[in-house]
């Protein structure tokens, strides 16, 4: 059985507060993508875990952690063979990791006809990472607190979007870990935009750029193309994303951007979901 798990942008991102257990809290509206990793569900005879990418393929990897809270759970033995094949990029902001979790989750149930509710799965993903589950649900959705609490907001219309990504890419407890509530947002390129009804900002672009300067340049870049009506980080960075207008080419904007930017970004044209 393949399940497919679809990468996310957050097309708003506040951070209230620095919370005592070392979270934070936070606002976000997040919305699923078409880009999406891919998890083949196979029987075997032991719990078994392959990856396209060697770098990924180990036992901390959330698709294993996932798979064993599954077992636990339902108090099944672990007679299982997970490959998964890698297309969303690592430490882009596009939450790779935790949409592979929340699909293990997702994909076993059905495998295995385990009916476990949604509140069960919720909950079990909760306790894999704050964003897992959102990825439960293929909707875009307000997320709140730690990003748990998950509030199902579809889109009115779906956006099409370029996705950038340079070669490095951003540890998403470092940018929280250099957030400051009382920072003062005052330049322009960190100023609200509004689109489609959303508006669209993002409280981690401060200390990302000014650490990673490069991402600063990308997304000034994108707000000055014709084809862009917005352009934004993605959560913690470092992948940027364009909201393109009607009939804009993506593919001729990513070429444009690799020409006057960086030979060796990553590129996606995808869509909101």
């Amino acid at each position: 059985m393949e399940e497919l798990a679809h990468a996310k942008v957050n097309l708003f991102l506040q951070v209230l507060r620095r919370r005592e257990d070392g979270f934070h809290e936070i606002e976000t509206l997040i919305a699923p993508i078409t880009l999406h990793d891919s998890l083949i569900i196979e029987r075997a005879d032991r719990l078994e875990f392959h990856c396209d990418e060697p770098s990924l393929a180990g036992d901390d990897n959330l698709v294993v952690r996932a798979a064993r809270a599954f077992f636990a759970e339902t108090n099944r033995e672990q007679r299982v063979r997970l490959t998964l094949r890698k297309r969303i990029p690592h430490g882009a902001g596009l939450g790779g990791g935790s949409s592979d979790a929340a699909a293990t989750l997702r994909g076993l149930n059905r495998f295995f006809d385990a009916r476990l509710s949604n509140e069960l799965l919720s909950s079990l993903a909760a306790r894999l990472g704050s964003d897992v589950p959102f990825f439960l649900n293929e909707t875009a959705a307000t997320c709140s607190r730690r990003g748990e609490i998950v509030m199902p907001a579809p889109l009115s219309e779906s956006l099409s979007l370029l996705l950038l990504k340079p070669e490095f890419g951003v540890r998403t407890a470092w940018a929280y870990s250099r957030w400051q509530a009382t920072r003062k947002l005052t330049s322009t390129i960190y100023q609200p935009q509004k689109i489609a009804g959303i508006t669209l900002s993002n409280d981690l672009e401060h200390p990302v750029f000014e650490k990673f300067v490069f991402l600063a340049q990308m997304k000034s870049w994108l707000r000055q193309q014709p084809e862009v009506g917005a352009a934004l980080m993605s959560g913690s960075g470092s992948a940027i994303l364009a909201v393109l207008r009607p009939n804009a080419l993506g593919d001729s904007l990513a070429s444009r951007a690799k020409n006057e930017l960086d030979p060796n970004l990553w590129a996606q044209v995808c869509e909101t979901i």
